[in-house]
């Protein structure tokens, strides 16, 4: 797997072409995962054309590992996204109840 370190990325924006060379997928590939994870919206312009920003771009290199790298099916990948975020849910709660059990 090529792994993208996005705190070198120096562009606000990158083309769906500079994305699937990035990760070595198919351009319809990154569009069929725009439409099946809701949370990978890349900005369009007026002709249409996918913006991609740094923040996009780690989206796609979870789903990219998930899928490609541990071998997920979509559903799969869907449901351990799920599932972490819920864990991060539960840790960002119990660092605010820590913070105030501390600051008392």
């Amino acid at each position: 797997m090529k792994s993208i370190d996005t705190q070198n990325l120096d562009k606000l924006y990158y083309s769906i072409g500079e994305v699937s060379e990035m990760f070595d997928v198919s351009r319809s590939l990154l569009r069929y995962w725009e439409n099946e994870f809701s949370f990978l919206t890349p900005r369009k312009n007026r002709k249409g054309d996918r913006l991609f920003t740094k923040e996009n771009i780690q989206q796609i290199q979870i789903i990219h590992n998930l899928v490609k790298v541990r071998g997920f099916t979509l559903e799969g990948a869907k449901q351990e996204l799920k599932k972490e975020k819920s864990n991060l849910t539960d840790q960002l709660n119990l660092a605010e109840r820590m913070k105030d059990i501390y600051s008392r």
